[in-house]
């Protein structure tokens, strides 16, 4: 009698070492992502490049402009549909190595001295005279942006497609929680590298480990071909998994017209750009109004990272195994709007920072160990990709904007005494993160309401018993 054929995502060891290749690779990618957050203050120093806010805004700003302007995260969906996995993996680990070289070339072999004129007043750049140096280092982050935004929706697909039915949120919170690590790592310790070595070096660090992260995907995609002769095997139909060779354009509008969908979408928006554009300016509030020492300021920020990597595989573990992923995401989003508005009012004590920030932690984990698992339930997989890439571009518009709009906001609200010694208000900054916080409960009700009515499953356990 012939022995049954199982696929390779069937074995627990083919898929735990798949995801921690994958994560590996994200992790390195967000450790770029956030390593000049720590340095804003070194960047704004008249030691330094004498940076402005305007100037450290528009850079931060810079990650999506690619992704929101030229539509490439759009389309980068669409490539992951129809090209699969392994081809838009490496794409995008190749774009995250190349851009963040360029970042690092801008600040170790660009003058700060020369300055262009520039006048794109949606970029928050109004008659502006703008350093080289940065002009620069925003390309090669808009580049880096491209690629990690890729690999961000690749990575998403590929745990879906290994494990579906096997603890998925689970899996989606510990890639999380591996990213969040990268992320504490830039936080905690870019500041103290920079210090003792280059302000580029921290860059310099994140580049080769990403040219590894490069190398760990190539492995990846061995397994990866694996899996689909597998899924041949056991289904006798050709398939890259199968979703792929069947989308097809006019598939996007089954997404479009998804009412759930949409609310995820503008969930994302509004919960993320109250999370990772604050990060960028966290450092630099923990300094000005909090008055912790600069070189350790970015261990403050640095809580709410490591506290997701242990809190997002946990609450993935009660989505898969309870549900209840709306009212984790309604918890989240009271819990980001909360902190904000308290960070706003006026009280001065670093101890009450850190518990801010722990909250903040953990919203940070509620929101997406529900959130992303959640979109495989509401939109088949043959278009996953597709839609994971409009949630993340409409995510990065509010990742490019939001920025901008604080540098500008922080800048206004600088005072210059008269001996040179400015004075910057978080206030104004803190109430804006503050209404992201309040538009995504409101979301987020009204996505569990919605799901009540559309039967998506939001509030069901994911593993199959």
């Amino acid at each position: 009698m012939e022995a049954i054929r199982k696929k390779l995502s069937d074995s627990p060891t083919a898929r735990w070492t798949a995801l921690f290749i994958v994560s590996f690779t994200m992790m390195i990618g967000y450790f770029i992502t956030d390593v000049m957050s720590p340095l804003e203050d070194m960047l704004e120093s008249a030691a330094g490049p004498g940076w402005s806010s305007v100037e450290y805004g528009f850079f931060s700003g810079s990650y999506g402009f690619i992704n929101v302007y030229l539509l490439m995260l759009f389309f980068g969906g669409l490539i992951l549909d129809k090209m699969g996995v392994r081809f838009t993996g490496v794409l995008a680990c190749i774009c995250m190595a190349s851009g963040a070289f360029i970042k690092f070339y801008a600040l170790e072999f660009v003058s700060p001295e020369p300055t262009t004129y520039v006048n794109i007043p949606f970029l928050g750049l109004s008659q502006a005279m703008v350093k080289n140096q940065v002009l620069t280092a925003a390309l090669g982050f808009s580049i880096f942006g491209v690629g990690a935004e890729l690999c961000g929706i690749t990575v998403t697909k590929i745990i879906a497609k290994w494990f579906t039915g096997h603890g998925m949120a689970l899996a989606m919170g510990i890639q999380v929680a591996t990213a969040r690590l990268g992320t504490a790592a830039a936080l905690g310790f870019s500041a103290p590298v920079a210090h003792s070595f280059k302000l580029s070096t921290p860059i310099l660090f994140g580049t080769l480990c990403l040219i590894i992260g490069l190398l760990a995907f190539l492995v990846y995609c061995v397994m990866d071909r694996k899996l689909d002769k597998s899924t041949v095997a056991e289904q006798g139909a050709a398939n890259d998994g199968a979703d792929e060779e069947g989308f097809k354009l006019s598939d996007l509008k089954l997404i479009f017209v998804n009412p759930g969908f949409w609310l995820i979408v503008f969930l994302c928006l509004l919960f993320y750009s109250g999370v990772f554009p604050f990060l960028k300016f966290a450092t630099k509030l923990m300094i000005a109004k909090y008055g912790i020492d600069p070189e350790f300021a970015g261990t403050i920020p640095a809580i709410l990272p490591f506290g997701t990597i242990f809190l997002t595989p946990l609450f993935g573990v009660v989505y898969d195994k309870i549900g209840r992923g709306a009212t984790l995401m309604i918890i989240g989003s009271m819990m980001l709007a909360l902190v904000h508005i308290m960070f706003a009012l006026p009280i001065v004590n670093s101890a009450f920072a850190v518990v801010l920030m722990i909250t903040l932690g953990i919203a940070f984990s509620l929101v997406p160990s529900a959130m992303w698992p959640s979109v495989p339930k509401i939109i088949p997989m043959k278009q996953l990709g597709s839609a994971y890439a409009i949630i993340f571009y409409i995510q990065n518009i509010g990742l490019s904007m939001v920025p901008i709009l604080i540098g500008n906001v922080l800048q206004a609200d600088t005072v210059e005494a008269a001996d040179g010694t400015k004075t910057m208000d978080f206030t104004n900054a803190m109430w804006i993160f503050a209404t992201f916080g309040i538009a995504a409960v409101v979301l987020s009700v009204v996505l569990r309401i919605l799901d009540g009515k559309k039967h998506y499953g939001l509030e069901k356990a994911n593993s199959k018993k």
